[in-house]
């Protein structure tokens, strides 16, 4: 068995095999000489107090080799029969939820409006080059959710490794590098993470689970205050024995259909702004000092904090060695987000920049979240519409010099901008009207230690307004089921219940596990039915 030790090193320390090696096998109290393997664990960097060092958890093998760390997929059994569970939505939730329910024994059948990877790259490309936006196929919807093409970062605050470990193997079994097992803040990048995503769909397939994407749900059957099924577009409907509602945060219209059905919904705080931009390398001074550009320290990120008054301001999805997207899903609305390719060698760094927004800044647009639970949608839609005049239409980013956005003032010349529909210089800081106000004090602030973040190359771009679900849908502590509809599973970040791809993945497998310990505790024979008073599992050919 190997000894496991933490070092704190200097990134040239680090890289140096020798080095790191000597002092690991002296944290161990072993010989040099002993240790014949060094294999590291977990990493992060550590550049706080102006010092950066690199911290490693590292085990030391002193005779037998470690043995191979790449995982496998997990063993599913090929499922037949009726699929009794209907998931909405190929995001991060769905495909998890599937993968849950599948081992379990319980087959499901996945809807997706969006489009499978492959036609989505094109659809993509066309918003991208041509400003051409295909509504059910985007940054936001198709296979994968709004993760795929929107930078692939598992970063999450759940405390319990165990799980986090559990989703992050199963990625790296299906493509994902083996970095993700041992980086602090794990990537996956935009470009690797559709095929990680379209080789988990297919395991599920060939397991049995049906996937169909162009499949838009536009309503739920139900009977007596329960789910019974889903109805889609043309008129087909699909009956079910439980429906998961895990569409992601942009899908407005499942929202009020899911409530129009009786599903309890209610307004939930979120955050809107800009998405601001800087190139790397001065990212990488401002973080590293005299270590940038070190390759062991790759592009610099950063966290940020900032409490104006009663609202907090924060960054929010930040790429190094990014890009800005253009993350629309309707004809009238601009939105951006940011993704950054595995390698993060981009020429620039970006992050949403955003302020909380919450009951009082609705009520000053004239919208009553108690009235309307879902008036955040009407407040981001309000902002997204203002964005896409003033840019002058297809998609063109309303830009403004970060310096200028604080100080209230019109960028004659926009720096250079990774954003490919092109930016147009348009006074944000108006066009917020009083959002700006907190987003600008906090950025003041950030500019007392770092004024190298207002400089004359950092810019703001808008909006920035999907960063979460403005609503929850309600749903038991216990039994994950809506309290006023049952046998309806709200999950994921669409639902309120998760924010980025590894916390809808978690909440994908929570929500399967709910549902698997309903058809354990029902008695329910075998074979598959989608008779809405029993869920029971499908027939198997596991082996």
């Amino acid at each position: 068995m190997p000894r496991t030790v933490d070092v704190l090193l200097d990134p040239d320390a680090f890289a140096d095999e020798a080095r790191l090696r000597r002092a690991a096998a002296r944290k161990a109290k072993l010989r040099e000489r002993d240790v014949r393997h060094v294999v590291v664990r977990r990493r992060s960097v550590d550049a706080r107090g102006g010092e950066v060092k690199i911290r490693a958890q590292v085990e030391l093998w002193k005779r037998e080799p470690p043995p191979s760390s790449r995982p496998k997929p997990w063993d599913l059994p090929t499922l037949r029969g009726e699929a009794p569970v209907v998931i909405i939505g190929a995001g991060p939730a769905g495909l998890f939820c599937a993968l849950a329910l599948t081992r379990a024994g319980v087959r499901s059948i996945i809807i997706e409006r969006g489009q499978a990877v492959s036609q989505r790259r094109r659809d993509v490309a066309d918003l991208s080059a041509r400003g051409v936006l295909h509504p059910e196929s985007n940054y936001c919807f198709g296979e994968g959710g709004a993760g795929t093409f929107s930078d692939g970062k598992l970063y999450t605050r759940a405390h319990k490794r165990g799980p986090v470990d559990e989703v992050l193997r199963v990625l790296v079994a299906h493509g994902a590098p083996l970095d993700l097992l041992v980086d602090a803040r794990p990537h996956i990048g935009t470009n690797r993470l559709p095929g990680v995503v379209t080789s988990l769909r297919e395991q599920l397939e060939h397991a049995g689970v049906q996937v169909r994407f162009g499949a838009r749900a536009t309503g739920l059957r139900t009977k007596d205050g329960v789910v019974t099924g889903v109805e889609l577009d043309e008129g087909e409907h699909l009956d079910a024995a439980a429906v998961v509602i895990a569409t992601g945060h942009s899908a407005r219209d499942v929202v009020r259909f899911v409530r129009n059905a009786g599903a309890a919904v209610r307004f939930k705080p979120f955050a809107l702004g800009v998405r601001v931009e800087h190139p790397q390398p001065l990212i990488d001074r401002v973080q590293y000092g005299g270590w940038a550009g070190h390759p062991v320290l790759g592009a610099a990120s950063y966290r940020l904090v900032q409490r104006v008054g009663e609202t907090s301001v924060f960054s929010f999805c930040m790429c190094p060695g990014g890009h800005i997207v253009p993350a629309a899903t309707e004809l009238d609305g601009q939105v951006v987000n940011g993704w950054s390719p595995s390698s993060r060698r981009g020429r620039f760094a970006n992050s949403g920049f955003v302020a909380e927004i919450g009951a009082p800044q609705l009520r000053a647009l004239g919208l009553d979240p108690n009235a309307d639970p879902l008036a955040g949608i009407e407040f981001q839609r309000h902002y997204e519409r203002a964005a896409f005049e003033a840019g002058g239409g297809a998609f063109v980013g309303p830009a403004q010099g970060l310096r200028d956005f604080v100080e209230g003032r019109h960028t004659n010349e926009l720096p250079p901008c990774s954003y490919p529909r092109g930016v147009s210089s348009v006074r944000l800081d108006e066009l917020l009207g009083p959002l700006a106000s907190p987003i600008q004090a906090a950025l003041g602030e950030v500019a007392r230690s770092m004024p190298e973040f207002l400089g004359p190359e950092a810019l703001a771009v808008g909006v920035e307004s999907r960063t979460s679900a403005p609503y929850r849908i309600e749903r038991d502590k216990d039994t994950l089921q809506s309290p006023s509809l049952a046998r309806l599973y709200p999950c994921g970040e669409g639902a309120g219940f998760a924010g980025g791809i590894m916390s809808a993945a978690l909440d994908g497998i929570r929500v399967a596990k709910a549902i698997t310990a309903r058809v354990r505790t029902s008695g329910a024979p075998r074979r598959a039915s989608t008779h809405p008073d029993g869920l029971p599992a499908a027939d198997s050919d596991a082996t």
